[in-house]
């Protein structure tokens, strides 16, 4: 009779400045010593993988927990 209407869960993938995210994006990593690294998609899903030394970075560990955005700044 009463069903709730299911919410969309994701997070919206955006840097610290609300910039969107998107596969290929290079950006600048702000936790984990990572520096410049790119935006990559693989079958578990996004990832950060650093140009200096490959360091790769789930998504999830990136997000800050008072806006919700990535702890990242898009690159131009």
């Amino acid at each position: 009779m009463f069903r709730r209407k299911k919410k969309d869960t994701a997070l919206p993938m955006l840097d610290l400045d609300g910039k969107k995210l998107q596969e290929g994006d290079f950006v600048d990593c702000l936790r984990y010593d990572m520096g410049k690294c790119q935006l990559i998609k693989t079958e578990e899903g996004f990832i950060y993988e650093s140009l200096d030394d490959g360091k790769r970075v789930s998504w999830v560990k990136m997000v800050d927990a008072a806006t919700k955005n990535q702890k990242v700044r898009k690159l131009q």
